[in-house]
């Protein structure tokens, strides 16, 4: 039997970097597959957990959050959008163009997770950063949110009850909680085997190495 390699991913879909790393960690596992398997949980990390309804400019949000000129937040867009490419992702090429709140998308990827199984839950994740980045679309309008539920696959009729109530608020916060708990600030976060940590979007190079690291240790 092939050794099994647990990856908790903590992100956020608001989060650019975070498709870029996912991008990578995708290209990394490919290239390994044969060599182990994996178990990929996507973890709910909220970089605007007060933004309310309507959402934000995202060049106002993005000069008044990091203290960027807005000629700044352009270069800093562009070199996002190469690196989100190489990773599989074609961004806007306007880039997004508001801030929204994603609970409710966390809301629903915790329900893929729990009522499907993982893979729904990674195909949900990649049709939702699709919906936020490379469709660039309203993410309060659940139309929106729904259209990325039926590429992945998953009951629209279902996730639309989701979305009316607040099935899964409880499950969310309290994992949320868990990872703030533990530390983590920033996005990517990628925790393997419960144990090592690595942070940011890391190029598949170096998911590759961690990943060889903890066969030869298995």
């Amino acid at each position: 039997m092939k050794p099994i390699i647990k990856i908790d991913f903590v992100s956020d879909i608001a989060c650019p970097w975070c498709a870029v790393g996912l991008g990578n960690l995708n290209q990394a596992m490919e290239e390994l597959k044969d060599k182990v398997d994996f178990e990929v949980h996507f973890r709910p990390f909220e970089l605007n957990p007060n933004m309310p309804q309507g959402g934000q400019d995202a060049i106002e949000h993005l000069t008044e959050k990091y203290g960027l000129t807005v000629d700044q937040v352009k270069v800093n867009q562009a070199n996002i959008r190469t690196k989100a490419l190489e990773a599989g992702f074609e961004f806007h090429p306007e880039g997004r163009k508001r801030v929204y709140n994603t609970f409710d998308s966390h809301r629903l990827l915790y329900w893929a997770a729990k009522e499907y199984d993982l893979k729904k839950q990674a195909a949900l994740k990649a049709e939702l950063f699709k919906t936020y980045f490379c469709l660039a679309v309203n993410l309060d309008d659940q139309k929106n949110l729904l259209d990325a539920v039926n590429r992945a696959g998953l009951d629209p009729e279902k996730a639309q009850a989701i979305l009316d109530g607040d099935e899964f608020e409880g499950e969310v916060r309290a994992e949320e909680a868990v990872y703030t708990n533990a530390g983590i600030s920033s996005v990517p976060s990628i925790i393997l085997n419960d144990q090592y940590l690595l942070q940011g979007a890391q190029p598949p190079e170096s998911f590759i190495n961690a990943f060889e690291q903890l066969i030869q240790k298995t």
